[in-house]
């Protein structure tokens, strides 16, 4: 998709289209999207150009006027064709030659013709800073995009594309930073056509493509793809699967959609072109429509239009609240701050629309803002924008309502954000997952549909108790995944409690631990819109301890040259919390046995072998395992006669007593019980 607000030309039956909707005054504010290109390297420093000698302008030759005409209908191909048969054009030519290879995101010639234009006169207009500063961070040139929007700034330090850059420049490392706070996925439904603008629709998704089957469509005079339509699609498995034509009535000469539902999906409202014209109006804005589902027919009505429709500008991209009551929606009407603005409108008792809200300058720039969507449970208002600072042409933003207004916009960052177009996000009730739109590389050729997790966390809350509820300090506590992979460990404290952080929407167990008690275990889910989940983990009764007596006599006779130790003496398994070698309070209750016996036996020495279970790499494993040896040993070793008679070394995965063997994804099918059996601590008896 490349304009995100699609107006047309209409000029002798021929037709312009793209992808979303805007009047033609607006395109050259930004308003044109763009989809990856693979460029080379343009190195060419601009830093340091100097205007004190500008290249005489020539007036405008047949080129260049032909030129002018077919940027007019937004042939930009055509457009550079004609511009490149000049070897020099004017300043407005060469201008618009420059966006021409922007908007058809060929970005290192655009480059090229932004510096020759800085060479003539009039060629250093704020607005041609501005762009170039674009251009360059579409190529993610950011350090040299920077320099540029400085230049901006200082030209016009009220703007407020230049504050909001100002207030954030310094935040670039973080937003570029891929942390994984969200996890995106192509998905298979994908076509070489455009393919945007999801939307719930009961249990469905609705969404706006260029598909078509028919063998010989109407195409856009620009880019040569068939005009959009509105398309139904089933969610199966984390995909979107078997995409139908929503409503054929629907369909007309030019494009409709994207769309938007009420929660019940009774009531819609989409974009569409204006088909009204006269002879003398050559561009064909985008307007907004609705339309109500009736059950005892089952038939969506004749579309009718918003009130605020006008000829003269494009409103689109609505967004409507789940009791279909509240719109918000894009449009450049006049009144508002430059480009394309974000409003929100309201519908009284009698179905009246009132008048529109401009949502003001904590969201709304001179740049463009579109594509809004309100996500009511978190009061939180996604959009985009290519006034705000950010990684690429359009980057997501959220901003959270509060009170009468909204919070000034926080941009999402990396991965969600790239240095192409993201845009147009939908969310799911608990705000976790949704669907954005990218035209990013790696895709099918245009603009696609993404799925993306929100790894926001919940907290876990629980304790470890007994079958009257008592609290059980000392109580090893170990959260694993719905595979049994360990996530995170825990030993209590005197009041049983602990505390982990875990994703939303995903199973999780927990198992409790403690010497003289049976296992304990939990299994929950982190499904719901609240923000904790409560969890407790119940121990058995304590097991009854056998009343027999060790008579220091009887553990001498046992006492063996290569037996281990341990299962002498008795000695439970210890464990770490999850990647670490601090040895636990339950840890010490344990090697405390060994400490008596060796201090009993002044003679006796011993090798205390560490093993791990195969998860995480062997690498990772052998070294996690030397030190938990040491840790092990180092503690026995300051509480006996004779220290060096212990010595310690770390096994790692390398002696399994099992068939628990796996690669480095962290899962081999096995149980954790199955795990546990090779995560154990030896003690070898070398002399008695």
């Amino acid at each position: 998709m490349k304009n995100i607000y699609i107006p047309l030309i209409a000029l002798i039956g021929i037709s312009y289209s793209s992808a979303a909707q805007i009047n033609a005054s607006s395109l050259n504010n930004g308003y044109d999207k763009q989809a990856e290109y693979k460029h080379k390297n343009y190195s060419e420093k601009l830093t340091n150009i100097s205007y004190d000698k500008y290249v005489d302008v020539p007036k405008k030759s047949k080129n260049e006027i032909k030129g002018d005409n077919l940027y007019f209908i937004y042939s930009y191909d055509k457009a550079i064709e004609a511009y490149s048969k000049d070897q020099q054009l004017s300043t407005d030519g060469q201008r618009k030659l420059a966006t021409s290879y922007y908007k058809m995101n060929k970005y290192t010639e655009s480059e090229t013709a932004y510096v020759k234009l800085f060479t003539l006169e009039n060629g250093q207009m704020p607005e041609d800073y501005y762009n170039y500063s674009k251009v360059l961070r579409a190529n993610s040139k950011y350090d040299e995009s920077a320099t540029w929007m400085d230049k901006f700034q200082q030209m016009k330090p009220n703007d407020l594309r230049a504050m909001d850059y100002a207030a954030n420049k310094n935040n670039l490392a973080t937003l570029l930073k891929n942390d994984e706070k969200q996890k995106i996925k192509h998905l298979s439904i994908n076509s070489n056509a455009q393919d945007f603008g999801a939307s719930y629709f009961k249990d469905k998704i609705v969404f706006a493509s260029s598909r078509t089957t028919k063998a010989n469509p109407k195409t856009s005079y620009r880019n040569g793809k068939p005009y959009l339509n509105i398309y139904l699609a089933e969610i199966e498995n984390g995909e979107l699967k078997n995409p139908e034509n929503f409503n054929k009535e629907f369909n007309g000469d030019m494009n409709e959609g994207p769309a938007s539902f009420n929660k019940a999906g009774t009531f819609m409202a989409y974009s569409k072109n204006n088909y009204t014209l006269n002879k003398k109006e050559l561009v064909v804005n985008v307007e907004i429509y609705f339309s109500s589902y009736d059950p005892l027919k089952q038939e969506w009505s004749k579309p009718e239009g918003f009130i605020l429709n006008n000829k003269d500008y494009s409103l689109g991209q609505p967004a409507l609240s789940a009791d279909g009551n509240t719109m918000y929606f894009t449009g450049n009407m006049p009144g508002g701050f430059g480009g394309a603005d974000i409003y929100r409108v309201t519908r009284t008792a009698n179905q009246a629309w009132t008048n529109a809200e401009n949502l003001g300058n904590t969201i709304n720039t001179e740049g463009n803002e579109v594509f809004p969507f309100y996500q009511e449970e978190k009061e939180i208002l996604f959009f985009s924008s290519d006034g705000r600072f950010g990684v690429g042409e359009l980057d997501i933003f959220s901003a959270k309502h509060k009170g009468l207004v909204f919070e000034t916009a926080v941009n999402i960052g990396a991965p969600l954000n790239s240095s192409s177009d993201d845009f147009s996000i939908v969310m799911n009730n608990s705000n976790s997952k949704g669907y954005f739109s990218s035209n990013r590389g790696g895709g099918s050729g245009d603009d696609d549909i993404y799925a993306v997790d929100f790894m926001t966390n919940k907290t876990i809350n629980g304790r470890a108790v007994d079958k009257n509820e008592k609290p059980l300090p000392i109580t090893f506590i170990t959260l694993l995944s719905n595979t049994d992979v360990v996530l995170d460990t825990f030993t209590t404290k005197d009041n049983g409690a602990f505390s982990f952080n875990v994703e939303t929407d995903k199973n999780y167990k927990l198992i409790g631990t403690k010497d003289k008690y049976t296992q304990g275990t939990n299994t929950f889910g982190t499904y719901g819109t609240e923000s904790a989940v409560i969890a407790d983990v119940m121990l058995s009764i304590p097991v009854k301890e056998e009343t027999v007596v060790k008579k220091e006599e009887s553990i001498k006779e046992k006492i063996e040259v290569k037996k281990d130790l341990a299962l002498i003496v008795g000695f439970n398994p210890i464990y770490f919390d999850f990647h670490e070698y601090t040895i636990l309070p339950a840890a010490e209750i344990e090697l405390n046995k060994i400490v008596k016996v060796l201090n009993e036996n002044p003679t006796m020495s011993l090798q205390l072998k560490a093993y791990t279970d195969c998860r995480a790499s062997s690498d990772y494993n052998q070294k996690l395992s030397d030190k938990r040896a040491k840790a092990s040993s180092d503690y026995i070793k300051k509480k006996i006669k004779n220290p060096e008679r212990i010595r310690s070394k770390g096994y790692g995965e390398t002696m399994l007593l099992n068939k628990c063997s796996c690669d480095l994804n962290d899962s081999s099918g096995c149980s954790e019980e199955a795990h546990q059996a090779n995560r154990r601590t030896e003690f070898i008896i070398l002399k008695k």
